[in-house]
């Protein structure tokens, strides 16, 4: 297999209907022509960055991450990679990395913010701000699910004490081996890169009973793609090129109301969930051997920074 060959060589195939994705179960994804260029710009880069990874292994298997914020287009661009490998010749497997947290996505939201709520309230009581009126308060805004807003504590200055503790709570969960299975999916990518033919593979739903496990066929396959906000994180080993495609929490949350995926995407809630994830991909950025703008210019970390007003 000559990938300078193949790069040299290709012409981006047209995309017409539909294309395999990843592997979370009921995952839907909607190539739009944005998603194309930015797939056409990241590939033939990425047969060149695979050139070395190839020749420093004994049987060629290569694991490559698509990384971001939450509806910033990874599944799509992730299957896109995949499909142009597939016609490049070269076998390819898309995994979702939303199939390895250790909660379904119900509990998970509730575990998150019952974190929030009670590492806000602890806060708290430290600085002794907690009265029966003030509880009351509180209370009131959990129930309307407001709590998480900015807003209340720039008119009761005592309230910013429960947003900070419960924000710090949070920052302390969130992507971290306490909410994902990180163990699980680098035993997957040792696995695959060790050669293994067979590897069973997790597969999670959103209810109880929709999570079940498949033995998926690798033994044609030389690429693993994960697409996943947290592929890029610290917390697993194994990962050969990390594609960061960067984006505002603003145009996250826009994604996501364009997708309908969880409700009710524009809590203040889940605005705090999408800063704290972007904080957290900001910090571990320095380790992308690629990083997508959300024009689809490939930068250099320094570009990156400047473009995120550092």
């Amino acid at each position: 297999m000559n990938l300078l060959e193949i790069k040299y060589n290709w012409k981006a195939p047209v995309v017409s209907g539909d294309i395999p994705h990843g592997d979370m179960p009921g995952d839907k994804i909607e190539i739009r022509e944005e998603h194309i260029q930015k797939a056409t710009k990241i590939f033939p880069e990425l047969l060149e960055q695979l050139l070395p990874v190839f020749e420093a292994e004994e049987s060629p298997r290569a694991v490559i991450t698509v990384c971001g914020g939450s509806g910033v287009g990874k599944s799509e661009i992730a299957s896109l990679l995949s499909w142009y490998f597939t016609q490049a010749g070269i076998g390819s497997y898309t995994l979702s990395g939303d199939n390895y947290p250790h909660r379904i996505p119900q509990y998970n939201d509730a575990e998150r913010l019952r974190i929030f709520r009670e590492k806000g309230l602890r806060a708290m009581t430290v600085k002794n701000f907690l009265d029966p009126e003030r509880m009351e308060q509180i209370r009131k805004w959990q129930k309307e699910g407001t709590d998480a807003d900015s807003a209340h504590g720039e008119i009761y200055n005592w309230y910013q004490t429960y947003l900070r503790g419960g924000r710090e709570g949070l920052a302390e969960y969130l992507g971290t081996s306490r909410e994902i299975d990180f163990q699980e999916v680098e035993e997957i990518v040792r696995q695959f890169k060790t050669g293994s033919q067979n590897i069973w593979l997790r597969r999670m739903g959103r209810t109880d009973t929709d999570l079940w496990y498949e033995k998926k066929d690798f033994s044609n396959v030389q690429v693993l793609i994960i697409e996943w906000t947290h592929g890029n994180s610290g917390c697993y080993q194994g990962v050969d090129i990390p594609i960061l495609l960067n984006s505002t929490p603003q145009e996250t949350l826009e994604h996501r109301r364009t997708r309908n995926r969880d409700g009710a995407v524009d809590s203040p809630f889940t605005m705090m969930v999408l800063e704290l994830e972007q904080e957290l991909l900001k910090r571990q950025a320095y380790k992308a051997k690629m990083i997508v703008s959300k024009k689809g210019e490939l930068l250099t970390y320094e570009e990156y920074e400047k473009q995120m007003g550092k």
